[in-house]
């Protein structure tokens, strides 16, 4: 397929996740499909990559523009199950099985300066902090992000 089809494939991508979530890759192939693309669970699964779709509880998403961090971590607050300070520089952030990925490219992509890095697992996710300081701040973030959707804490 030339790089122009994979291009509008991209772009019918994007038309359809601006409409709403897509609950599964298989359902994005489905319409591709309908709409005279040729389109596979792996080119769909590389294009979404590519758009920078995340997802997120109710599907795959595009980011909004100029989304802050705030946003980014109630994406995914439906997948965070307890954050525990584990020392002064480190959170251990536990998720829902699988939901490890999704959660520590939130925290990737939220860009607070609170978080030096982090390493997501199935089901668990450690973020590094600066300092003691830092590692409040981060939890009071991650609080006021998931409001909504209080997070389990055990300080």
């Amino acid at each position: 397929m030339p790089n122009k089809d994979h291009q509008q494939r991209r772009d019918a991508i994007r038309t359809l996740l601006l409409t709403g979530p897509a609950a599964t890759q298989g359902s994005l192939v489905a319409a591709l499909n309908a709409k005279g693309f040729r389109a596979t669970q792996s080119s769909v699964s590389r294009d979404l990559r590519e758009l920078g779709a995340i997802k997120t509880a109710h599907g795959y998403e595009l980011p909004q523009d100029g989304q802050d961090g705030d946003r980014q971590i109630a994406a995914v607050a439906e997948l965070l199950r307890n954050i525990h300070p584990a020392g002064p520089n480190l959170l251990v952030v536990k998720t829902a099985v699988g939901a490890a990925q999704r959660v520590a490219l939130a925290f990737d992509r939220c860009n607070w300066p609170e978080v030096v890095g982090n390493i997501g697992g199935d089901d668990t996710v450690f973020v590094a902090t600066e300092s003691g300081t830092s590692q409040k701040n981060l939890i009071a973030r991650i609080d006021h992000s998931t409001r909504s959707r209080p997070v389990r804490n055990s300080q």
